[in-house]
């Protein structure tokens, strides 16, 4: 055995599926991955640097594994900016930028190096073999849900974000790439696949939308072409990071045929036309209202999670009252909120009409409220319905599984709390007749278990 690696990962599930590939080489090395920090020979920690609260995390989270264990290789997004993380910690073993694996595992050498007995050491897979057959093998999350990260980078240019000095310009993997990665996961027991980037409606642009070959079928790069193909799994498949481009009404009809969720993640940020103009941001009430309209329309289960930021630079109380009015006729199924706060590097910094810190959260509070009781709303109009419900884990009382509905994507939405007859397991389909809601979660009774056939395809038809 090379040595024994804790692990903390911060950030978006972007960040966690660069923590499953780093994981994955350090485990083809031999190392071995522990949950504490006393059973560890070195600590890693994958840190966020999106926002100043995700900073302070990631540097509580350094100094945290610091004074538990003493050795610590920091990467990430904050990794981008050493100077920030050996300010507050010189005593890092090292610092390695985001998506930096080849960096991270240096620095680990350096401090810990591997078992070199090829007895004792499992084989290595090549950094020269192409990138679609080195998929992650080691998974974070439960083994019946996959992150499945399509495009890294961004090309927007908001006011308020530096991902695209973090992580870079969209780059996006082919969908043979993409594709072989998700029927490997099916195989290995994933039945919803959480499709991921910065801009998942970008998807492919930068490839001018070259098609590749799997399962003996041409694919170009563009996410309608991809999600249909990803449909044809048979799993559940769940888009998130979708900006509301023109194109997105395409995938509408792949969710009326089942081969998507009726789920979009949409990240608006604001509904005033001057403070999307001051964030680099399209669109504006009537637009956005249009927008989700037409898409209600084509497909009328469609669940819209949307962000917000409420206090941006400039902000006024016409603005936000303006906000406040775009939700109520807006009626979004999931919203997250957030008070503006400056990012080191972000052009938003030095823009005018700074808004107080109690106004901001006077207005962060208002906004909850009144999405409250829209989620309230809309969740109590599901009772009596009948929902499939992926079951997530079990609950305190016997028979009883949490899971999750279409509607619903882990870790940000809510859960459902179902009685059955004890017999559904993790990574089960349960039928379940809707029998109460709050403004989150809902609860139900199992009526049954509903067949689970994923298709997995020839993995040797892939081609690029």
């Amino acid at each position: 055995m090379s040595g024994r690696i804790g692990l903390v990962s911060l950030g978006c599930a972007k960040a966690l599926v660069d923590s499953e590939r780093i994981v994955t080489r350090l485990r083809a090395e031999g190392y071995e991955l522990v949950a504490g920090y006393a059973e560890a020979d070195l600590v890693l920690v994958n840190t966020c640097g999106f926002i100043t609260p995700a900073v302070e995390e990631s540097l509580q989270a350094i100094g945290e594994a610091l004074e538990a264990n003493g050795r610590v290789v920091v990467t990430g997004c904050l990794g981008e900016r050493p100077r920030t993380i050996l300010e507050r910690h010189p005593e890092v073993l090292a610092v390695t930028g985001q998506a930096d694996v080849d960096g991270v595992l240096r620095a680990v050498h350096a401090a810990l190096p591997p078992d070199t007995d090829p007895f004792t050491s499992l084989l290595p897979v090549p950094a020269s073999r192409p990138r679609r057959a080195r998929g992650p093998q080691v998974k974070l999350t439960p083994r019946h849900y996959s992150y499945l990260k399509i495009a890294e980078g961004c090309d927007h240019r908001c006011s308020f974000c530096i991902i695209p000095q973090l992580r870079g310009l969209q780059r996006s993997r082919d969908a043979a790439d993409v594709l072989v990665e998700a029927a490997r996961l099916v195989a290995g027991g994933t039945r919803e696949l959480l499709v991921i980037a910065q801009d998942s409606a970008a998807y492919g642009t930068d490839l001018g939308h070259r098609a590749t070959t799997f399962d003996g079928r041409s694919v170009p790069a563009r996410l309608p072409d991809l999600a249909r193909e990803l449909g044809g799994l048979g799993v559940w498949v769940r888009l998130h990071y979708v900006h509301p481009q023109p194109h997105v009404a395409t995938l509408l009809p792949l969710m009326r045929e089942g081969l998507l969720l009726p789920y979009l993640d949409v990240p608006l940020q604001h509904a005033s036309p001057s403070v999307l103009r001051a964030m680099r941001r399209p669109g504006g009430p009537e637009s956005h209202l249009a927008t989700l309209q037409a898409w209600r329309a084509a497909c009328p289960e469609l669940t819209v999670r949307s962000t917000f930021i409420v206090g941006f630079p400039g902000e006024t109380d016409e603005d936000f009252e303006l906000l406040l009015s775009f939700l109520e006729a807006a009626q979004i199924d999931r919203v997250g909120a957030f008070r503006y706060s400056d990012v080191e590097g972000a052009s938003a910094n030095t823009l005018p009409g700074a808004v107080a810190e109690e106004l901001k959260q006077e207005r962060f509070e208002r906004l909850m409220a009144v999405q409250h009781d829209i989620s309230l709303a809309r969740q109590r109009a599901k009772v009596g319905r009948v929902l499939p419900v992926l079951v997530d884990g079990y609950g305190d009382d016997p028979g009883v599984v949490v899971g999750r509905s279409p509607g619903d994507a882990p870790d940000i939405d809510g859960t459902v709390r179902v009685a059955t007859d004890g017999t559904p397991k993790i990574g089960d389909v349960v039928e379940v007749e809707i029998t109460g809601a709050d403004a989150y979660d809902l609860w139900g009774n199992g009526r049954r278990t509903l067949p689970f056939e994923p298709h997995v395809p020839s993995l040797g038809n892939a081609t690029s």
